[in-house]
């Protein structure tokens, strides 16, 4: 029994201790580091890394140089289709997506691409 109380006596300093440090950095910069900000990544990169992989190589449809709406392009996006899987907002951000949509829908056609 006395291992159990000293054991359990130290648990408590270690927490009270615990909350004193984070008294002393303050919350504010706890909860900073938890919600930082990524800078979003340019389309033609997300391109080239994402939807370059499949579109234009003979896997999924061409995108570049058609004219699509950037809805329909979000819409692809977030929801998928057949083979195409859907991107999550921790995937491709909201931000991310509407500059993609946005790029792709003005883009023109790539002559290194093809496929349908």
């Amino acid at each position: 029994m006395v291992c159990w109380r000293a054991s359990r006596a130290g648990l408590i300093a270690l927490s009270a201790s615990g909350l004193a440090l984070l008294g002393s950095i303050g919350v504010d910069a706890v909860s900073a580091q938890a919600s930082y900000e990524v800078e979003p990544r340019e389309p033609q990169f997300l391109y080239d890394r994402t939807c370059g992989y499949c579109h234009g190589h003979n896997v999924g449809p061409i995108l570049l140089g058609r004219g699509l709406s950037p809805q329909i392009v979000s819409y692809f996006v977030r929801n998928g289709n057949g083979a195409m899987p859907a991107f999550k907002p921790t995937e491709i951000t909201d931000t991310e997506l509407e500059a993609l949509a946005a790029w792709i829908s003005v883009s023109q056609s790539d002559e290194t691409e093809h496929g349908q």
